[in-house]
This record gives structure tokens, C-alpha cells and sequence, in this order.
């Protein structure tokens, strides 16, 4: 009989006999993840991992079945970094948008968080905690619930690109980024593509740079009020079209019962 799948937080941290570990798997988060600030992510092994805490390789395998499970754990130890004690206003997408700019930070301050692979359900209890949160932002929003989970996604997603951008934004040079500029400023110009030039005509490549948390908290505020408040919007036309017809039925019905079926 095959057995069931299970996951780093699910598998028992120590077994039931033998030594007590000489380690926890948060002293192998900890590790790992001043490994990767250190080198990025490509500089965490289970060869390192094991050298930084002055055991053997073979004794990780106490802890983790493979190096997927140590991913598992730096990204949730990551994630109890971002603050969950800021209260909330009551605006869902004022209270998303917040959230979203401290996760970002916390992206910024690991740069190797993006580079991590992207899993529907890579969540550790802290990133549980995380999800709970955003979802009780939205607990006044009209949608069911697998549509404000896709609403997190969304948002978690759009968080790791941004950062993305911004620390690969940080690392060009700005020879590199004015010629780009002016590539695009020239083709634009040759008449070819009219809708790049309008739009360049409203924000010349001259112009400085906008403040990458500015961009970032205003682009995250129109796809939130998007998703968010256009549903509540469309969730609200769908009560007044069903109360309608609720209404023209029990005119029928009367209408019916006064003329016997037929109108007056």
C-alpha cells in the first residue's frame, strides 16, 4: 500500500527512539537563509548547510528529505518576518496594499526570495499565518472563498516581480538604462508604432525615474480595487437583478390569481 505524500511540517522532527538531534530545522532555516543572503540561492547545498553547522551531510536527512524541504523552510522563515500585528482599517484594499508593501520589503531585504519556485501550496505555518490575514482583510468582501484565495495569489505574485524588477533595477547601470531609454525613445519616434509614442509623449524618457514603492503601492492599489471592488460591484448588481425578478414573479402571480390567468 502506497504511502501518503507528506510535507516538511508534517513529517515528525524527530523520531520516536534514538538521540535527541543535535539541531532543529530552524537551526537549518537560519543557515540556510544567511547562506543565501550571502551568496543567493544557488549557494544553498546540503553539502553547505551541513559544513555551516559542523555536521555530516547524511545527518540533514534527520531533518529534511531533500533540499525542496529546506526551500520550504527558509521561505517560511522568511515569512515570519513580515508584521501581521498592524491592525486592520476595514478597507480591504487600503489593508492589501499595506500588507503587500511589507512582504515586498521583506523580498528586498532577501533578494533570493523571488528566485525561489513557485508552488500553488508552499506554505509553512508562518505563511499560513500570512494567508489568514490577507484573508480576513477581505472578510467583508462579497466572494467566495476560492476567488480571495486567487486574490492573494495574485497579489503574492505581483510582490516577487515587483522586487524582482526593483533589484535587478538596482544592479544595471545607468549607461545601460539610458541607452535602452533612448532605443525606445527613437523607435517610438519613427512613426511605426503611434500608440508607444502617445504614451511616451505623457512620460518622456527624460523624465526621472518614478519612486519604485510609489509605482509599486499604485499599481498594487488599481489590481486590488479591480478585483476587489468591481466583484463587490458585480456581486451587488446580481442581488438587484435576482430581487427583480423575485418581484416581477409574485406580480405574475397575483396578477394571475386576480384575472384567473389572463390580464385585466
Amino acid at each position: 500500500m502506497a504511502q501518503e505524500p507528506v510535507t516538511v511540517w508534517t513529517r515528525a522532527e524527530r523520531g520516536a527512539r534514538g538521540r535527541l538531534p543535535a539541531h532543529s530545522r530552524a537551526d537549518l532555516a537560519a543557515v540556510a537563509v544567511e547562506l543565501a543572503d550571502r551568496g543567493g540561492l544557488s549557494a544553498v547545498s546540503m553539502r553547505q548547510v551541513a559544513k555551516e553547522l559542523g555536521t555530516g551531510q547524511a545527518s540533514l536527512y534527520r531533518y529534511v528529505s531533500s533540499r525542496d524541504d529546506l526551500l520550504d523552510l527558509m521561505t517560511d522563515a522568511v515569512a515570519g518576518e513580515i508584521d501581521l500585528d498592524v491592525p486592520l482599517h476595514g478597507d480591504p484594499v487600503a489593508d492589501l496594499v499595506a500588507l503587500a508593501a511589507r512582504a515586498k520589503a521583506v523580498h528586498l531585504r532577501h533578494p533570493w526570495l523571488p528566485d525561489i519556485p513557485p508552488e500553488p501550496l508552499r506554505l509553512g505555518p508562518r505563511s499560513v499565518d500570512y494567508l489568514e490575514y490577507a484573508l480576513r482583510a477581505m472578510a467583508s468582501v462579497r466572494l467566495p472563498g476560492p476567488a480571495k484565495m486567487e486574490i492573494v495569489a495574485l497579489m503574492s505574485a505581483l510582490v516577487a516581480q515587483f522586487a524582482r524588477a526593483e533589484i535587478q533595477g538596482s544592479r544595471a547601470t545607468t549607461d545601460r538604462q539610458a541607452a535602452q531609454a533612448a532605443y525606445l525613445s527613437q523607435t517610438a519616434s519613427q512613426g511605426d508604432h503611434p500608440h508607444v509614442a502617445a504614451a511616451m509623449a505623457d512620460h518622456p524618457g527624460a523624465a526621472p525615474a518614478e519612486d519604485p514603492q510609489r509605482l509599486f503601492e499604485r499599481t498594487m492599489r488599481r489590481v486590488l480595487t479591480g478585483l476587489v471592488v468591481d466583484d463587490i460591484t458585480a456581486a451587488d448588481v446580481e442581488d438587484v437583478e435576482e430581487d427583480a425578478e423575485t418581484g416581477e414573479e409574485a406580480v405574475e402571480a397575483e396578477t394571475e390569481s386576480e384575472g384567473g390567468g389572463h390580464p385585466r
